[in-house]
């Protein structure tokens, strides 16, 4: 596909842009909450094979609402750490979806669609809703140069898990609007994502530990991993280098040697950790008698993380 125009854009996603104007002037509900309620629908649709759009555009009012509240459920679901009890359900989605899902299946599925609605909001979302959003985001600047420089600014993002947006606004010049998308051409792959393409290494990346007393080799981990997730799976694995500073993720008690206590594995997708976790704040896994711990946990990028200065990642082949 050619590179689309903001006009192609706009009518490619027209009704999307009706239902989101909807959002925000009708329901008047927050421009940050429309977003992110579009960009879940974005990525519901997508993962499941559904079509809510369609059929959100010609729902009543009273049951889009409903919708939007089972959306917001969807996204606060997958921004936890805790994972959702079993009988969460949100039966007007899975109707629109056919499918019988609930907000746990919805967790199961927890990094590929942080990295699903982080992808449909910074491609989609910010382009074809832009002029919507000026209309309840004012500018912080009546000067041109600035408008033109400066994003508007979304209260609500950044986002502490699904990152930043953004919007840039339209310019009135005399009696003619230019939009600011128009500056930029819009890429054939905007029009469809995947998960791998989108997550960054730190996104893939997944913090495991082992149990004091039971060295494990980046061969033991490789060969698990592997094993289970597929031979491609395991990108490379970081441990901390052996020094000798003592170190409280360390262990000097097997045979004088210093006992790696955890490692970073980082893996071919976001798809794969959520198999690795299954919805789980932490999974179990077992080679030659020693375990491996897969916790679910914050993970602080790989630069900053002082217990993995001077480490080297083995690649993985």
């Amino acid at each position: 596909m050619p590179s689309s125009t903001v006009e192609q854009l706009y009518a490619f996603h027209a009704k999307d842009r009706e239902i989101f104007s909807k959002l925000v002037l009708t329901f008047s509900r927050l421009p940050s909450e429309s977003l992110l309620v579009m960009a879940t629908w974005f990525w519901l649709e997508d993962f499941w094979y559904g079509n809510i759009m369609s059929i959100v555009y010609a729902l009543p009012d009273p049951v889009v609402e409903a919708l939007v509240d089972e959306a917001v459920s969807c996204f606060q679901c997958v921004d936890s750490n805790e994972p959702p009890y079993s009988f969460n359900k949100i039966p007007l989605t899975a109707k629109l979806l056919k499918k019988d899902i609930s907000l746990l299946s919805i967790y199961k599925h927890r990094y590929t669609a942080i990295a699903g609605i982080k992808n449909f909001l910074t491609t989609i979302c910010s382009r074809v809703f832009s002029d919507i959003l000026q209309q309840v985001v004012p500018y912080s600047s009546p000067c041109f140069v600035n408008k033109f420089l400066h994003p508007l600014i979304i209260p609500g993002f950044p986002h502490p898990t699904f990152g930043s947006i953004n919007v840039m606004p339209d310019f009135d010049v005399g009696d003619n609007i230019i939009s600011s998308n128009n500056l930029f051409i819009f890429p054939s792959g905007i029009w469809r994502w995947n998960a791998s393409s989108i997550a960054t290494e730190n996104d893939r990346t997944m913090f495991i530990t082992f149990s004091r007393g039971f060295p494990v080799s980046h061969a033991e981990v490789k060969e698990l991993f592997t094993k289970i997730f597929g031979e491609n799976c395991v990108v490379g694995i970081y441990m901390p280098e052996n020094n000798n500073t003592s170190s409280p993720n360390t262990d000097e008690s097997c045979n004088g040697q210093q006992q790696k206590l955890f490692a970073r594995l980082v893996l071919d997708s976001v798809t794969t950790v959520d198999r690795i976790l299954e919805g789980q704040k932490i999974n179990k896994f077992k080679i030659n008698g020693k375990h491996i711990w897969a916790p679910d946990e914050e993970r602080p990028p790989l630069e900053d993380d002082v217990d993995f200065e001077g480490s080297k990642m083995e690649e993985v082949d």
